[in-house]
């Protein structure tokens, strides 16, 4: 693997290395959506949302387009959002083994 590719995908982590932005990334999976929503959506303050969605617009993660006063964001490649649910089966995956050791660890002590 290329240095330049393992710095890319250091960046593009580095960019989700945040809940907020991986939330607005995961709100967009239902399409294009403006700054507005994405706060009400999220709950978040508009300075936070802006200072979040610069970081995923300059590692071109989300693009923008204005309309009048409005400005929408949308998900750059729908591949980012297979690499999320490829992380969330990991994560049950992790928590299944977690739960699966517990049970094997109370049924020793039980005995």
């Amino acid at each position: 693997m290329s240095e330049a590719l393992r710095q890319f995908k250091s960046e593009v982590f580095q960019a989700l290395a945040n809940p907020t932005r991986i939330a607005i990334v995961e709100a967009l999976r239902e399409g294009e959506m403006s700054a507005g929503k994405l706060i009400e959506k999220l709950g978040i303050e508009q300075a936070n949302a802006s200072q979040h969605l610069s970081i995923l617009r300059a590692k071109q993660i989300v693009f923008n387009r204005k309309v009048g006063n409005q400005v929408f964001y949308s998900i750059r490649d729908p591949a980012l959002l297979e690499i999320l649910d490829i992380l969330r089966r990991y994560f049950y995956s992790q928590l299944s083994q977690a739960a699966t050791m517990l049970d094997e660890v109370g049924q020793a002590g039980a005995k």
